[in-house]
C-alpha cells in the first residue's frame, strides 16, 4: 500500500482546500506511518500556519491568483501574478525533484495549476481532488491530466472533460463533527427542548446575511419559542447595535446568543435543528454527514457561481432550502424559519435526505485511489 511511498499534496488559499487535504494526509499518517508527506502552498496564505500546526512538511512556491473585477489596482495584481508564472515552473520543479514523489495529488487552488502540470509534464502521475458541484479553471484544466479526479459531487463531471472516469469519493468531514452527539450538545449549550437555528456568514462575516439574520430575530426571537445562536463575523462587530436599533434587548432574550466566530462547531452543529449560511463545499458535506437540514445562501460572489451549484445539489435531492442573496430579506428568512421549524415532518425530511447523500467512507475512498496510483 502505501508504507514507504511518497505523496506530495498542493492545495492552498482557503480552508475549503486545505482542511480536506490535512484530513486525508492525517488518514494516510495514521494508517501508514512510513509514507512520506509533503505539502506544497504559498507563503502568505492560510496552509502557511494551517499545514505545519498539523505537523506535516510544508514548502512554498511564489504565486497569486488572477482577479476578476475590473480596476486599476486588480490590473496591477494581474501583471504581478503574470510576473510570478514565469519563475514558478522552476520553483515547483526543484520542490518535485528534491523530494521525487510517487504521485502529486491536488485538493484546489491556484497553488495547485504551476505545481501539477510540473508534475505531469516530468512524467509523475498525477490526482486532483473538486470540492464543488462546478468545477474551478485549475481542475477543469488539471482533469485532461489526472490519472483520477475525485468528486465531492457527481454533477461536476458533466462540466469536466477528463482522461478517466471520475471517481465520486465525497470530501472529508472532521471526525469532531460526526461524532458528536446530540444530547450531550445540547446540555453543553444549556438548551431546553425549544427549536434551536444556527446561522452564520462565514469567519468574515457576509453583511447580506447579517442583516437578513437580524430582522429575521426582531421577528421571531420575542416569541420566545426558538432559541437562534449567531456568529456575525470578523466584519460584523455592528451586530449587536443593529439588533438594539431594531428593538431587541440581547441580554434580557435568553433564547439568543450572537458571537463573533463559532469555535465550537461540533457543538453547536450537534444541537442546531436547522442551519442558516453560506453553500461552501465543507459546509455542506458536513450538513450530509449529519442529517442537519438547511436554509443555504449562496454566495454571488464566487469563482463559477459555484455556490449556487453547490446548493442546488442539495435543493434537487430535497435536502436543503435555497434563498438566493438578491431575493433574501429579513421577512422571507423569517417565513421560511417559521414554516420549517412550525413543519416537523418536512423538517425531518429534508434531514434524512441530507443524509442520504453523505459519503461516510470518503477518507477510505481517497487514499485508496492514492495508493492504486502511487503504487503503479
Amino acid at each position: 500500500m502505501l508504507n514507504g511511498k511518497r505523496i506530495l499534496f498542493a492545495t492552498g488559499g482557503t480552508g475549503g482546500h486545505i482542511n480536506p487535504a490535512l484530513a486525508v494526509a492525517g488518514y494516510i499518517r495514521d494508517n501508514y506511518p512510513d509514507a512520506k508527506i509533503l505539502f506544497v502552498g504559498t507563503a502568505e496564505k492560510m496552509e502557511a500556519k494551517l499545514v505545519p500546526n498539523a505537523g506535516f512538511d510544508f514548502r512554498t512556491i511564489d504565486i497569486s491568483g488572477f482577479q476578476r473585477s475590473f480596476s486599476l489596482n486588480n490590473i496591477k495584481r494581474n501583471l504581478g501574478t503574470l510576473k510570478k508564472l514565469l519563475f514558478v515552473t522552476g520553483q515547483s520543479k526543484r520542490i518535485i525533484k528534491e523530494f521525487s514523489p510517487d504521485v502529486v495529488v491536488g485538493f484546489g487552488g491556484y497553488v495547485s495549476g504551476p505545481v501539477l502540470r510540473t508534475a505531469s509534464k516530468m512524467g509523475i502521475p498525477i490526482a486532483i481532488h473538486e470540492q464543488n458541484a462546478y468545477p474551478g479553471v485549475t481542475n477543469k484544466a488539471l482533469a485532461k491530466r489526472a490519472e483520477a479526479v475525485m468528486l465531492t459531487v457527481k454533477d461536476a463531471e458533466k462540466y469536466l472533460e477528463s482522461k478517466n472516469p471520475c471517481i465520486h469519493t465525497g470530501l472529508p468531514v472532521r471526525s469532531e463533527i460526526v461524532s458528536q452527539d446530540r444530547d450531550f450538545a445540547r446540555a453543553e449549550l444549556k438548551l431546553d427542548d425549544r427549536p434551536m437555528v444556527l446561522s452564520m456568514g462565514g469567519s468574515l462575516g457576509a453583511r447580506a446575511i447579517n442583516d437578513a439574520v437580524a430582522e429575521m430575530m426582531a421577528k421571531l426571537v420575542p416569541d420566545n419559542d426558538i432559541h437562534f445562536h449567531h456568529a456575525y463575523g470578523q466584519y460584523g462587530k455592528w451586530f449587536p447595535d443593529k439588533l438594539r436599533e431594531l428593538g431587541i434587548d440581547i441580554e434580557s432574550h435568553k433564547n439568543l446568543t450572537i458571537r463573533e466566530y463559532i469555535d465550537n462547531m461540533h457543538c453547536c452543529l450537534a444541537a442546531a435543528d436547522l442551519v442558516i449560511c453560506r453553500a461552501g463545499a465543507s459546509s455542506l458535506s458536513e450538513f450530509e454527514a449529519v442529517g442537519k437540514p438547511s436554509i443555504l445562501i449562496p454566495s454571488p460572489n464566487v469563482a463559477e457561481n459555484h455556490q449556487f451549484h453547490n446548493a442546488m445539489a442539495l435543493v434537487n435531492n430535497g435536502a436543503a432550502v435555497i434563498i438566493e442573496e438578491k431575493d433574501l430579506t429579513g421577512e422571507r428568512l423569517a417565513l421560511e424559519v417559521r414554516n420549517l421549524i412550525s413543519d416537523k415532518k418536512r423538517l425531518t425530511e429534508i434531514g434524512e435526505n441530507a443524509k442520504k447523500m453523505a459519503i461516510p467512507d470518503t477518507l477510505e475512498r481517497i487514499t485508496s485511489i492514492i495508493s492504486e496510483i502511487a503504487c503503479k
